[in-house]
This record gives C-alpha cells, sequence and structure tokens, in this order.
C-alpha cells in the first residue's frame, strides 16, 4: 500500500504541475494553435504520460507497467475518433479557433471527475458482482461491430436532447461570436453561443465514456493504473485536436482500427474466467492494429 500511496501522489502532483502549464499556455493567452505547436504540446503530453507509466513500473513491476500502457493506448486511440466529433461540433456552430481550448479545457476538468466516478463504480460493481464483466464484454463488441461497419458520423449537434432542454428553459445567445461564456444584455447575464458548445460537448463525452471505461476494464481493475492512464489520455485531449485538426486525412482508418480493438478487448474480457492472456500480448496485439490501420491509412493518402 505504501507504494500506491506514493505513486497516486506522484500522479496527482505531476497531472496538476503540467495541466496548469497548458493552461496558461492556451487558454489565459487566447491565439491560434498551429500544428507544429499542437505537435510539440502532444508529444510533450505522452512523454509526461510515459515518464508516469516507468514511474508505475519501478513501484509494481512491469505487469502493471504494461497494463498501464496498454490502457493508456486504448484511451489515446478512441479520443482520436472522438476528437473528430468534436471537430465537426465547432465547425457546426462556427466557434474560432483561438476559443475553442477554453471549450475543451472545461470538458477535460469535468471528463477527468466524471472518469474518476464511473471508473471507481465499474471497478466495485466487477468486484461485487463479476458476472457484470459479461455485460462490459457484450458492450465493447457491440460498439465494435458498430463502429467498424458504419459510416462517416453524421452530426448534429442543434438536435442535442441536452442541449434541446436547457434551451426551454433557458435563453441563450446562439448569435454571440466572442470567447466569453456569459454576456449582459438588458441588465441580465445571458448564456452565450459557448454555453451551448459546452453543453454539446459535454454530453457527446458522457457518451464516449460509455465505450472506453468498459474498455480500459478489460485490460484492468487497478484502479490507479486504470485512472491514471484514463486522465493521462484525457488531459492531452486538447493539444490532440489541433493535432487532427490539420492531419485528419492521416487518420482515415484508424476508426477500423479502433473497433477491432474494441471487439477484441470484448473477446478478452468475456473469456477473462477461462482463458488468461498476458497485459503483454495484449500490448503487442493492440499496438499492431492501431498502426496497421494509421499505415493503411498513410499509404492510402499517398
Amino acid at each position: 500500500m505504501e507504494n500506491y500511496n506514493i505513486l497516486w501522489l506522484i500522479f496527482i502532483i505531476l497531472s496538476v504541475s503540467v495541466f496548469i502549464f497548458d493552461l496558461r499556455l492556451s487558454v489565459l493567452k487566447p491565439h491560434d494553435i498551429s500544428l507544429k505547436e499542437s505537435l510539440i504540446l502532444c508529444g510533450f503530453w505522452i512523454l509526461i504520460a510515459t515518464l508516469f507509466g516507468f514511474i508505475l513500473g519501478y513501484f509494481l513491476g512491469f505487469n502493471k507497467m504494461v497494463e498501464y500502457f496498454t490502457a493508456y493506448i486504448v484511451e489515446y486511440s478512441l479520443s482520436v475518433d472522438n476528437m473528430f466529433v468534436f471537430l465537426m461540433i465547432f465547425s457546426f456552430f462556427g466557434i474560432e479557433k483561438k476559443y475553442q481550448p477554453k471549450v475543451l479545457v472545461i470538458g477535460i476538468l469535468s471528463a477527468v471527475v466524471l472518469r474518476l466516478i464511473f471508473i471507481f463504480t465499474g471497478i466495485a460493481l466487477i468486484k461485487r458482482f463479476e458476472w457484470i464483466i459479461y455485460i462490459f464484454a457484450a458492450v465493447l463488441i457491440y460498439t465494435g461491430f458498430k463502429m467498424f461497419v458504419s459510416q462517416e458520423e453524421k452530426v448534429e449537434p442543434d438536435k442535442n436532447p441536452i442541449l434541446k432542454f436547457v434551451s426551454r428553459f433557458i435563453y441563450i445567445d446562439m448569435n454571440y461570436k466572442g470567447g466569453d461564456f456569459f454576456l449582459v444584455k438588458n441588465g441580465k447575464i445571458v448564456p452565450t453561443l459557448m454555453i451551448a458548445v459546452l453543453i454539446v460537448i459535454e454530453s457527446t463525452d458522457l457518451v464516449f465514456a460509455v465505450d472506453s471505461i468498459p474498455a480500459v476494464l478489460a485490460i484492468s481493475q487497478d484502479k490507479l493504473v486504470v485512472y491514471s492512464s484514463n486522465i493521462f489520455a484525457v488531459i492531452g485531449l486538447r493539444s490532440l485536436y489541433f493535432a487532427l485538426a490539420s492531419i485528419s486525412d492521416y487518420f482515415k482508418y484508424l476508426k477500423k482500427g479502433v473497433a477491432v480493438v474494441l471487439v477484441y478487448v470484448g473477446i478478452k474480457m468475456s473469456i477473462s474466467h477461462f482463458v488468461k492472456i498476458s497485459p503483454f500480448v495484449s500490448l503487442i496485439v493492440i499496438l499492431v492494429i492501431l498502426s496497421g490501420s494509421i499505415l493503411l491509412s498513410v499509404l492510402k493518402k499517398k
């Protein structure tokens, strides 16, 4: 337990410190984030996540380290597909690039809290009701097949049920084009278009969590491994978003690869009581699937 306490402390200090640095760099100084800057920030976040993975391996051993990296890669690859949806949402509402980080940062902070609740609840349910892993496995396999055969996603943010519900009771100024979440209008504080976008982003991320949480729980039920890998992937999404906005053509088949990964981890979860697949084997399989889909995308692009 002492090792876990040390690692939780390192994780909290490291993630909070780097996130504050990232916040000061982007949100407090609104600007158009270039491809070069976003790639540098992506690399920086991946480096931090990798560093923590090695620290975790030093304290908990090789298998726990492999579980961490496997969970991180799965969550990060799922996030790539999610970011394309966010890109369509921002484009639909016409939000300028320099204001988009403000929405993403708030979305990431709420995702950190929601994932804490979902992960700890999911692990508690698995420990109390072991049969629930079969439900999680079925969700993953179904989602994977659905993702593999589906065409390009049709995003209709204006039909988001939560936004429609809120709009029935609260007036939102949808014509405002600035970067503020609220403005004073006729002596009243009025939510702006930025709030509408935030509502859509938040509710969309909630749906994404239904896929991603069972996926990482199929890899490990260690709270520290699952939560730290998930959070390091989620916190790095802001920089990942701006990188993908510029190089999306090179990830044409990544969605198919992610779909195959979901089916694989679902099957792995469903047979876990009968067949034990080592964390290292799972890591290799997932890396081969994802790298193959990216390579195929690059060849298609050429």
